[in-house]
């Protein structure tokens, strides 16, 4: 099922210093201190239902591990030191795993097979092709996955027989559809159309008679996301917006082509599904930028309540094919997520895993405030706002505006510890969710399309004046920083708004849309006419993609930034920062350049991001307090 992070801990010698604030004194940590923190994620049962199936990056780079359900240590299945390795699943009927992996960030991923004696078989040994693991059919007998072999534009479906290991493909995908679900009988797949990042089709293919029904005709914009089928296979759930600002859970009946609604709340359904023998209902909330999650009872129609003595938001949740037994995930922004395990019969929960380094007190760190400010258009923005123990009116501190990737991304009250680390060196950081953010409706959704870097850019400049009132922000050291798209929008900052932060840490942001809307990945063919919607076309929309694009106006930059780039990224190319970093240079503008040549779109490696955080934090120290260091080793 869906899961997210928890960890154990590997230690590093390390010095701390204290700090003497307004307030209280605060441990000021290392990054090392910081990234001893264990990521996990998974949860996955083995067929006995007496261990988990987790990944960690324990060894400082994504394996696959095992954890016993009455608990105890993390035991290796995999020891990968140059690629990540992420655990799929367990066979339903012994201890062979799934897991897939690709080369050092490059996104074309291969399915592998893991017996429990070691040895390991690439199951899609195309070589230049991408495979995705979709799911188990309920015989499990067989799995499905998708493959672009035949074209690489277009993720063709097919099942593995697990006895033969010998795939076949059931579904040749010419059209571009992006699958979504097999129904428990096998004679039913659904199937998403994107159209618009506004605007999807739905579909239900019949695998006996082989024929494609439109099952979605709606009039204006709606978003449509298949989650399962009925235990007798005779409906279909899905969540959509159709008629309404937030996504809700729908019952198609296959049958008559009735639709009903079966959930609804004032926020996003996130995703919804049933257990493996349909007891249970589990429902993901999307509620303001936090996960609230539902489970219920479908023959008694009761919700059943998480044990009372749980602190902090329930993450993901996966309950055992015998369910009997369920994980969960319990985490805030301020802790990495704790492994739970519980007994549906006891109605008791035991943690499995905590992540968090012992050597950092929890109190030292600082959890996230929803905030919402007026943009200069009076739209109400939401953020995050984090807020150093050891700042005050007194003894007011720098800050930084966060922008989350996307485009329609958000930034959620999760833990992430290049924040932590950051606001415990005494930087403030509002984490903005410009419009354009998931998450709060679809018509604050589309408010930035065909307007990226302008409206929404001036989103994060008007949050200066948020940080400004709060009293406790020097106005005078504000920086933005961001990946992704948030990387752009650092650099839009700084070409069209030069004057209003006083620097910028782009992570892997697009500086020329030209380019990278031309040379995006071919598996993005399916969402590439979405894409071109919300972005621009770059054959018909070529004068406005230029203007927003911040390379072209390099010659605006003023003030210092700093660029952090993987090599084998396949969404940002290399050559987006190369370009960006040489002409601001080449105007005189001081600009740190960091270069991974082992990562892609995102830094999987703990070594790689320890050196990242740490120089960002070096940097910003230079920036924003006026700190000169060559080399930070101990913070």
């Amino acid at each position: 099922m869906k899961t997210i992070t928890g960890f154990p801990i590997w230690l590093f010698i390390v010095f701390t210093a204290c700090t003497v604030t307004s307030d209280k004194k605060v441990k000021e940590y290392t990054i090392e201190q910081f990234m001893s923190n264990i990521n996990m994620f998974g949860g996955e049962f083995s067929a006995d239902e007496s261990k988990l199936l987790v990944t960690t990056d324990e060894s400082g780079i994504y394996n696959a591990y095992t954890i016993p359900v009455e608990g105890g240590e993390l035991t290796p299945l995999t020891q990968s030191d140059s690629t990540s390795v992420f655990a799929i699943s367990f066979f339903p009927e012994d201890d062979r795993i799934l897991y897939h992996s690709d080369k050092n960030g490059n996104e074309i991923y291969h399915i592998f097979l893991r017996d429990p004696d070691g040895k390991v078989t690439d199951l899609t040994p195309d070589s230049a092709a991408r495979s995705t693991f979709y799911n188990w059919n309920y015989d499990e007998e067989s799995f499905l996955y998708g493959s672009n072999k035949r074209d690489p534009r277009f993720m063709d479906i097919y099942e593995m027989d697990i006895e033969t290991l010998t795939p076949k493909m059931i579904f040749q995908n010419d059209e571009g559809y992006d699958y979504a679900g097999i129904s428990r009988d096998e004679n039913y797949m659904a199937f998403v159309k994107p159209i618009t990042t506004s605007n999807d089709e739905m579909y239900l293919y019949s695998v006996k008679s082989k024929k494609m029904k439109h099952i979605s005709k709606h009039d204006g914009n709606a978003n449509y996301s298949p989650t399962g089928f009925s235990t007798e296979s005779d409906a279909l759930f899905y969540t959509t917006n159709e008629g309404d600002e937030f996504t809700y859970l729908v019952k198609y009946d296959i049958a008559s082509g009735k639709k009903e609604k079966a959930q609804e709340y004032e926020w996003d359904i996130w995703y919804s599904y049933l257990s493996h023998k349909g007891t249970y209902r589990v429902t993901g909330i999307n509620e303001d930028a936090r996960t609230v999650i539902k489970i219920f009872n479908t023959a008694e129609d009761k919700e059943v309540k998480f044990p009372s003595n749980i602190q902090g938001d329930i993450k993901n949740v996966n309950i055992s094919d015998s369910e009997k037994l369920m994980t969960f995930w319990v985490g805030t922004s301020k802790s990495p997520n704790v492994l739970y395990i519980y007994d549906f019969k006891t109605g008791r929960a035991k943690e499995l895993a905590s992540g968090l380094n012992p050597e950092i007190n929890p109190d030292d760190l600082v959890e996230g405030a929803v905030i919402r400010y007026a943009s200069f258009d009076g739209l109400e923005i939401p953020a995050i706002l984090y807020k150093p123990h050891q700042v005050s009116a007194k003894k007011p501190g720098p800050a930084l505006v966060w922008v989350h990737g996307g485009p329609g991304g958000q930034s959620r009250l999760s833990y992430f510890p290049l924040i932590q680390y950051l606001i415990n060196k005494g930087y403030i950081i509002l984490a903005v969710n410009n419009r354009g953010s998931s998450g709060y409706g679809k018509t604050f959704y589309s408010l930035d399309n065909k307007n990226h870097g302008e409206n929404d850019l001036m989103d994060c400049v008007k949050a200066k004046d948020y940080l400004a009132s709060t009293g406790f922000v020097d106005t005078a050291n504000i920086g933005i920083i961001g990946g992704s798209y948030g990387g752009f929008m650092v650099m839009a900052a700084l070409t069209s708004q030069p004057e209003e932060f006083k620097t910028g840490v782009n992570i892997f942001g697009v500086t020329n849309w030209l380019r990278t809307l031309k040379s995006i990945p071919p598996w993005w063919e399916s969402f590439k006419a979405a894409l071109y919607d919300e972005m621009g076309d770059p054959a018909l929309d070529s004068v406005r993609l230029y203007r927003i694009s911040p390379l072209f106006h390099a010659d605006k930059i003023v003030k210092p930034f700093m660029v952090l780039q993987g090599s084998n990224d396949p969404r940002v190319l290399q050559v987006e920062s190369d370009e960006i970093v040489q002409a601001a240079r080449n105007n005189g503008v001081e600009v740190e350049y960091v270069l991974f040549d082992d990562e892609g779109h995102g830094f999987d490696k703990k070594e790689n991001q320890i050196e990242a955080y740490k120089k960002i934090a070096v940097f910003l120290d230079k920036q924003l307090k006026g700190i000169e260091k060559k080399e930070n080793t101990e913070n």
